[in-house]
């Protein structure tokens, strides 16, 4: 039995904009309505989370110009308020929302993330980001983004800081004992005194200790300090590695880590990036992926602009049909997507690398429901991950496809769960 989520590539974003099936796409701007549609079709197929990816730049990398951007509608709001609005309409599947640790003060964090874990009623995680472009860093009132490797060692000191003051009450601190008028035990609630080279807090929280105690922690490096980082504090890690072969040497590689951080390989759970392509019949959903690639092929400027924001180099510099430039030395962004990308390039334009190399896929799924639960079955009977995240865009009709038509395949299959056994998101995490 594995676990599924879905990862929403621009958070609380916008989706599909100006692309059939995406419903009334000027109505769902800036509103809650299709992501509450979307928990609420989730928890019944049984998925375990949603994850808000999140970022605090408008790209200009490429060309230099916010044109792209705006042209195919880059923009996010802060995905944290949205969080109560789905926990509203659901019971049991959790929400992830995304922090950058280099920009939110450990304290901010702790006391924001606590009181979202009340007010979901235990069903909140955090996505540790260290974010990479340069123009996010300026926001925040620095020069330039901290170097990739440092910023980890960074993240690493928030996340023990963040720990620290979620862990500053203890678990009976809360007495509530109206005999005495006495409300917590001052003797369980303890200052942290956490001092560190980048981060400091005195604490304790001034909130009281959520139904989980601490939210759910994702993280998504594929860089070895992204996967360090993971092993140390991560309850669920979400990977883009490419090819089943990749998915094993990337669970095992999770394993040997987790161990070294003193855990067992089961503390944390891998779920791999697909983007499935779904269909009534096995050749309806091969017609679709071959209309979907001729779509990518169409649109190459979609693809640079997309290299240029992971990689923070802006490939409009770069001739199309020359061969694939040298980035990998030169970026301070997301370092093992570029690698990816430089390794695909090999003996291959740049032109052929940008419209055939995907970045949200470690295995291609196209099928009927049937045909491809097989696919997920075979390959996670390979890797020993955990799971699939799933990346496609969210439209109601993409959300429908998988919720309602191949969940209930994988759950007949006894595949994926057919109920939630516990209260907390952690908790129904961490069963299986």
């Amino acid at each position: 039995m594995f676990h599924l989520g879905w990862f929403l590539g621009t958070g609380f974003g916008v989706y599909g904009w100006n692309t059939p099936w995406a419903g009334n796409v000027a109505q769902d701007v800036g509103n809650p309505g299709l992501f509450a549609d979307m928990a609420a079709a989730l928890e019944r197929a049984g998925f375990d989370y949603m994850m808000l990816e999140d970022s605090s730049v408008l790209p200009d990398i490429y060309e230099g110009s916010f044109r792209h951007s705006l042209k195919v509608a880059t923009v996010r709001f802060d995905p944290l308020p949205l969080v109560p609005h789905l926990t509203r309409r659901t019971r049991h599947i959790g929400i992830i929302a995304t922090a950058a640790t280099t920009f939110y003060p450990p304290f901010l964090a702790a006391r924001l993330y606590q009181s979202l874990d009340h007010l979901t009623g235990g069903r909140v995680g955090l996505n540790l980001v260290t974010a990479s472009p340069h123009a996010a860093a300026q926001n925040y009132g620095l020069e330039q983004h901290v170097e990739h490797d440092l910023r980890y060692e960074m993240a690493d000191e928030w996340t023990r800081t963040v720990t620290a003051l979620w862990e500053s009450w203890e678990p009976d601190a809360v007495v509530l004992d109206e005999s005495t008028g006495v409300f917590a035990d001052h003797t369980k609630v303890h200052a942290v005194h956490q001092q560190g080279r980048w981060h400091s807090s005195r604490g304790p929280l001034n909130t009281i200790p959520g139904p989980q105690r601490r939210p759910v922690l994702c993280q998504a490096g594929g860089s070895p300090a992204g996967r360090d980082l993971a092993a140390a504090h991560a309850d669920t890690i979400v990977s883009a590695v490419v090819g089943v072969e990749a998915m094993r040497e990337f669970r095992e590689d999770i394993s040997r880590r987790l161990v070294a951080h003193g855990r067992r390989p089961e503390d944390a759970k891998v779920l791999f990036l697909v983007d499935p392509v779904l269909g009534d019949t096995d050749r309806a959903a091969q017609d679709r992926a071959e209309r979907k690639t001729a779509a990518m092929a169409a649109s190459l400027e979609n693809a640079l602009a997309g290299l240029s924001y992971v990689s923070g180099i802006d490939f409009s510099r770069f001739d199309p049909d020359e061969p694939f430039p040298d980035v990998a030395s030169r970026t301070n962004g997301h370092q093992s997507t570029v690698a990816d990308y430089q390794k695909a390039g090999a003996g291959k334009t740049l032109r052929e690398v940008a419209l055939t190399r995907r970045v949200a896929e470690s295995i291609p799924l196209v099928g009927s429901p049937d045909t491809v639960a097989d696919q997920m079955a075979e390959a996670m009977d390979h890797a020993g991950g955990d799971g699939f995240l799933i990346a496609s865009p969210v439209t109601r009709r993409g959300i429908s496809e998988v919720a309602d038509g191949l969940a209930p395949v994988l759950r007949r299959r006894g595949l994926i769960r057919d109920g939630y056994e516990h209260a907390t998101f952690r908790e129904n995490l961490l069963a299986f």
